[in-house]
């Protein structure tokens, strides 16, 4: 196994070797399947190599220490360049839970001076990386000229606009809508009910921590915002035709339950919050969160694919792009830190400065394809 882990872990020419000048940002995550983080130790071993089975990789991962695994070049409508790195972090799947956290938290740390000792100006935090952080900068190693941000805000805004889409393409109005919001203590999903919660009708939270509930619902209350909250999702009534899953699960694991049968659902985990058993007919669920590179990326060596798994080109989660984002526009500052502070004006910040570049909403899809042409066609054939 150590074999093993070493020809996996020790790079053909690593990036500080091929640095000339500092890089603009870097990226860090982890696979959310073993699938995924068994494509992407095939591509760092190379063609040449038999790829190891997926049996073998779990024995294996562990032992990998977090590294830099591949060069990001991105461009921008503006005709702006940004060059950057991928650092995976390494973390199990199966690993995500709160029994591993303290290892986690080592992993990003580890994977955070990687991107200090590189030279990176500004570090996004994918998947539970940003999680595991949001609350916990304090335990990054020490940041020199390195900024760090958790990329919610853009994450953030691309799920409000997944919303509004969806909402378009099916004929319905969000001001006749009861919002519900799963894992809405976080920083995606408390900066997602800051966003809507004035644009629906009523507003349901759920989240584990019911002090975390009381404060944020006491922000909309003043505002007049009806809304109600609970720890446990069957406290709710079948109301909630628009539902945003964003609780930080260790795997796809929600049922909802009790909601409308025709609800909008966007599932914005990483990984997936829905159970692949959940039973919903006919609710429209849509992954969210996901921006679109228009002005090319590429990756050295070639991860297309691999590390952006979506049916589309160029696609990215909104936490990995706040950081390209802002390389492109020289804006090198800790955007998205700490948990709870995701306001909408700043969502309209990012989603500008993105939008500058040419990075917007991604296509929508699901696990069984793409939404957008199908939808279309339907919501056009009814105006007939």
């Amino acid at each position: 196994m150590g074999n093993s882990a070493a020809s996996v872990g020790r790079p053909r020419q690593t990036i500080a070797a091929r640095q000339a000048t500092a890089f603009d940002f870097a990226l860090i995550g982890h696979q959310e399947s073993w699938r995924a983080a068994a494509d992407v130790i095939a591509v760092l071993r190379g063609p040449e190599r038999t790829p190891i089975p997926v049996d073998e990789i779990k024995d294996i991962l562990p032992w990998i220490p977090p590294r830099a695994v591949c060069h990001v070049n991105v461009g921008s409508i503006a005709e702006a360049k940004a060059c950057g790195f991928y650092i995976d972090s390494f973390i199990p799947p199966d690993r995500l839970e709160a029994a591993y956290v303290h290892e986690n938290i080592a992993r990003v740390r580890a994977a955070a001076a990687c991107a200090i000792k590189a030279g990176a100006k500004i570090v996004s935090l994918g998947g539970f990386s940003s999680i595991l952080i949001e609350g916990n900068f304090d335990q990054l190693p020490e940041k020199h000229d390195t900024v760090f941000t958790t990329g919610n805000t853009l994450t953030v805004a691309f799920i409000v606009q997944g919303i509004q889409k969806m909402c378009a393409l099916e004929g319905r109005e969000l001001s006749r809508s009861t919002l519900l919001i799963v894992g809405a203590t976080g920083d995606v999903g408390s900066g997602c009910a800051r966003c809507l919660a004035p644009l629906v009708k009523r507003v349901q939270l759920t989240a584990r921590n019911i002090e975390r509930l009381r404060r944020l619902a006491a922000e909309f209350e003043v505002d007049g915002v009806q809304v109600e909250i609970a720890t446990n999702l069957q406290q709710f009534s079948a109301e909630a035709d628009i539902v945003i899953c964003a609780a930080s699960l260790p795997s796809p694991s929600l049922l909802l339950g009790r909601i409308a049968s025709d609800a909008i659902v966007c599932d914005a985990g990483y990984p997936k919050n829905l159970s692949p058993s959940a039973e919903m007919p006919d609710a429209k669920v849509f992954f969210g969160g996901l921006g679109q590179i228009t002005g090319g990326m590429r990756f050295t060596p070639d991860f297309h694919g691999v590390l952006n798994r979506h049916p589309f080109p160029d696609v990215v989660h909104g936490c990995l792009l706040e950081g390209m984002a802002l390389a492109l526009e020289r804006r090198f500052e800790p955007f998205s830190q700490g948990r709870g502070f995701i306001t909408p004006q700043r969502v309209e910040e990012i989603k500008s400065i993105a939008a500058r570049h040419g990075i917007y909403l991604a296509p929508l899809y699901n696990a069984d394809g793409p939404l957008d042409r199908v939808l279309y066609s339907q919501t056009e054939l009814s105006r007939v």
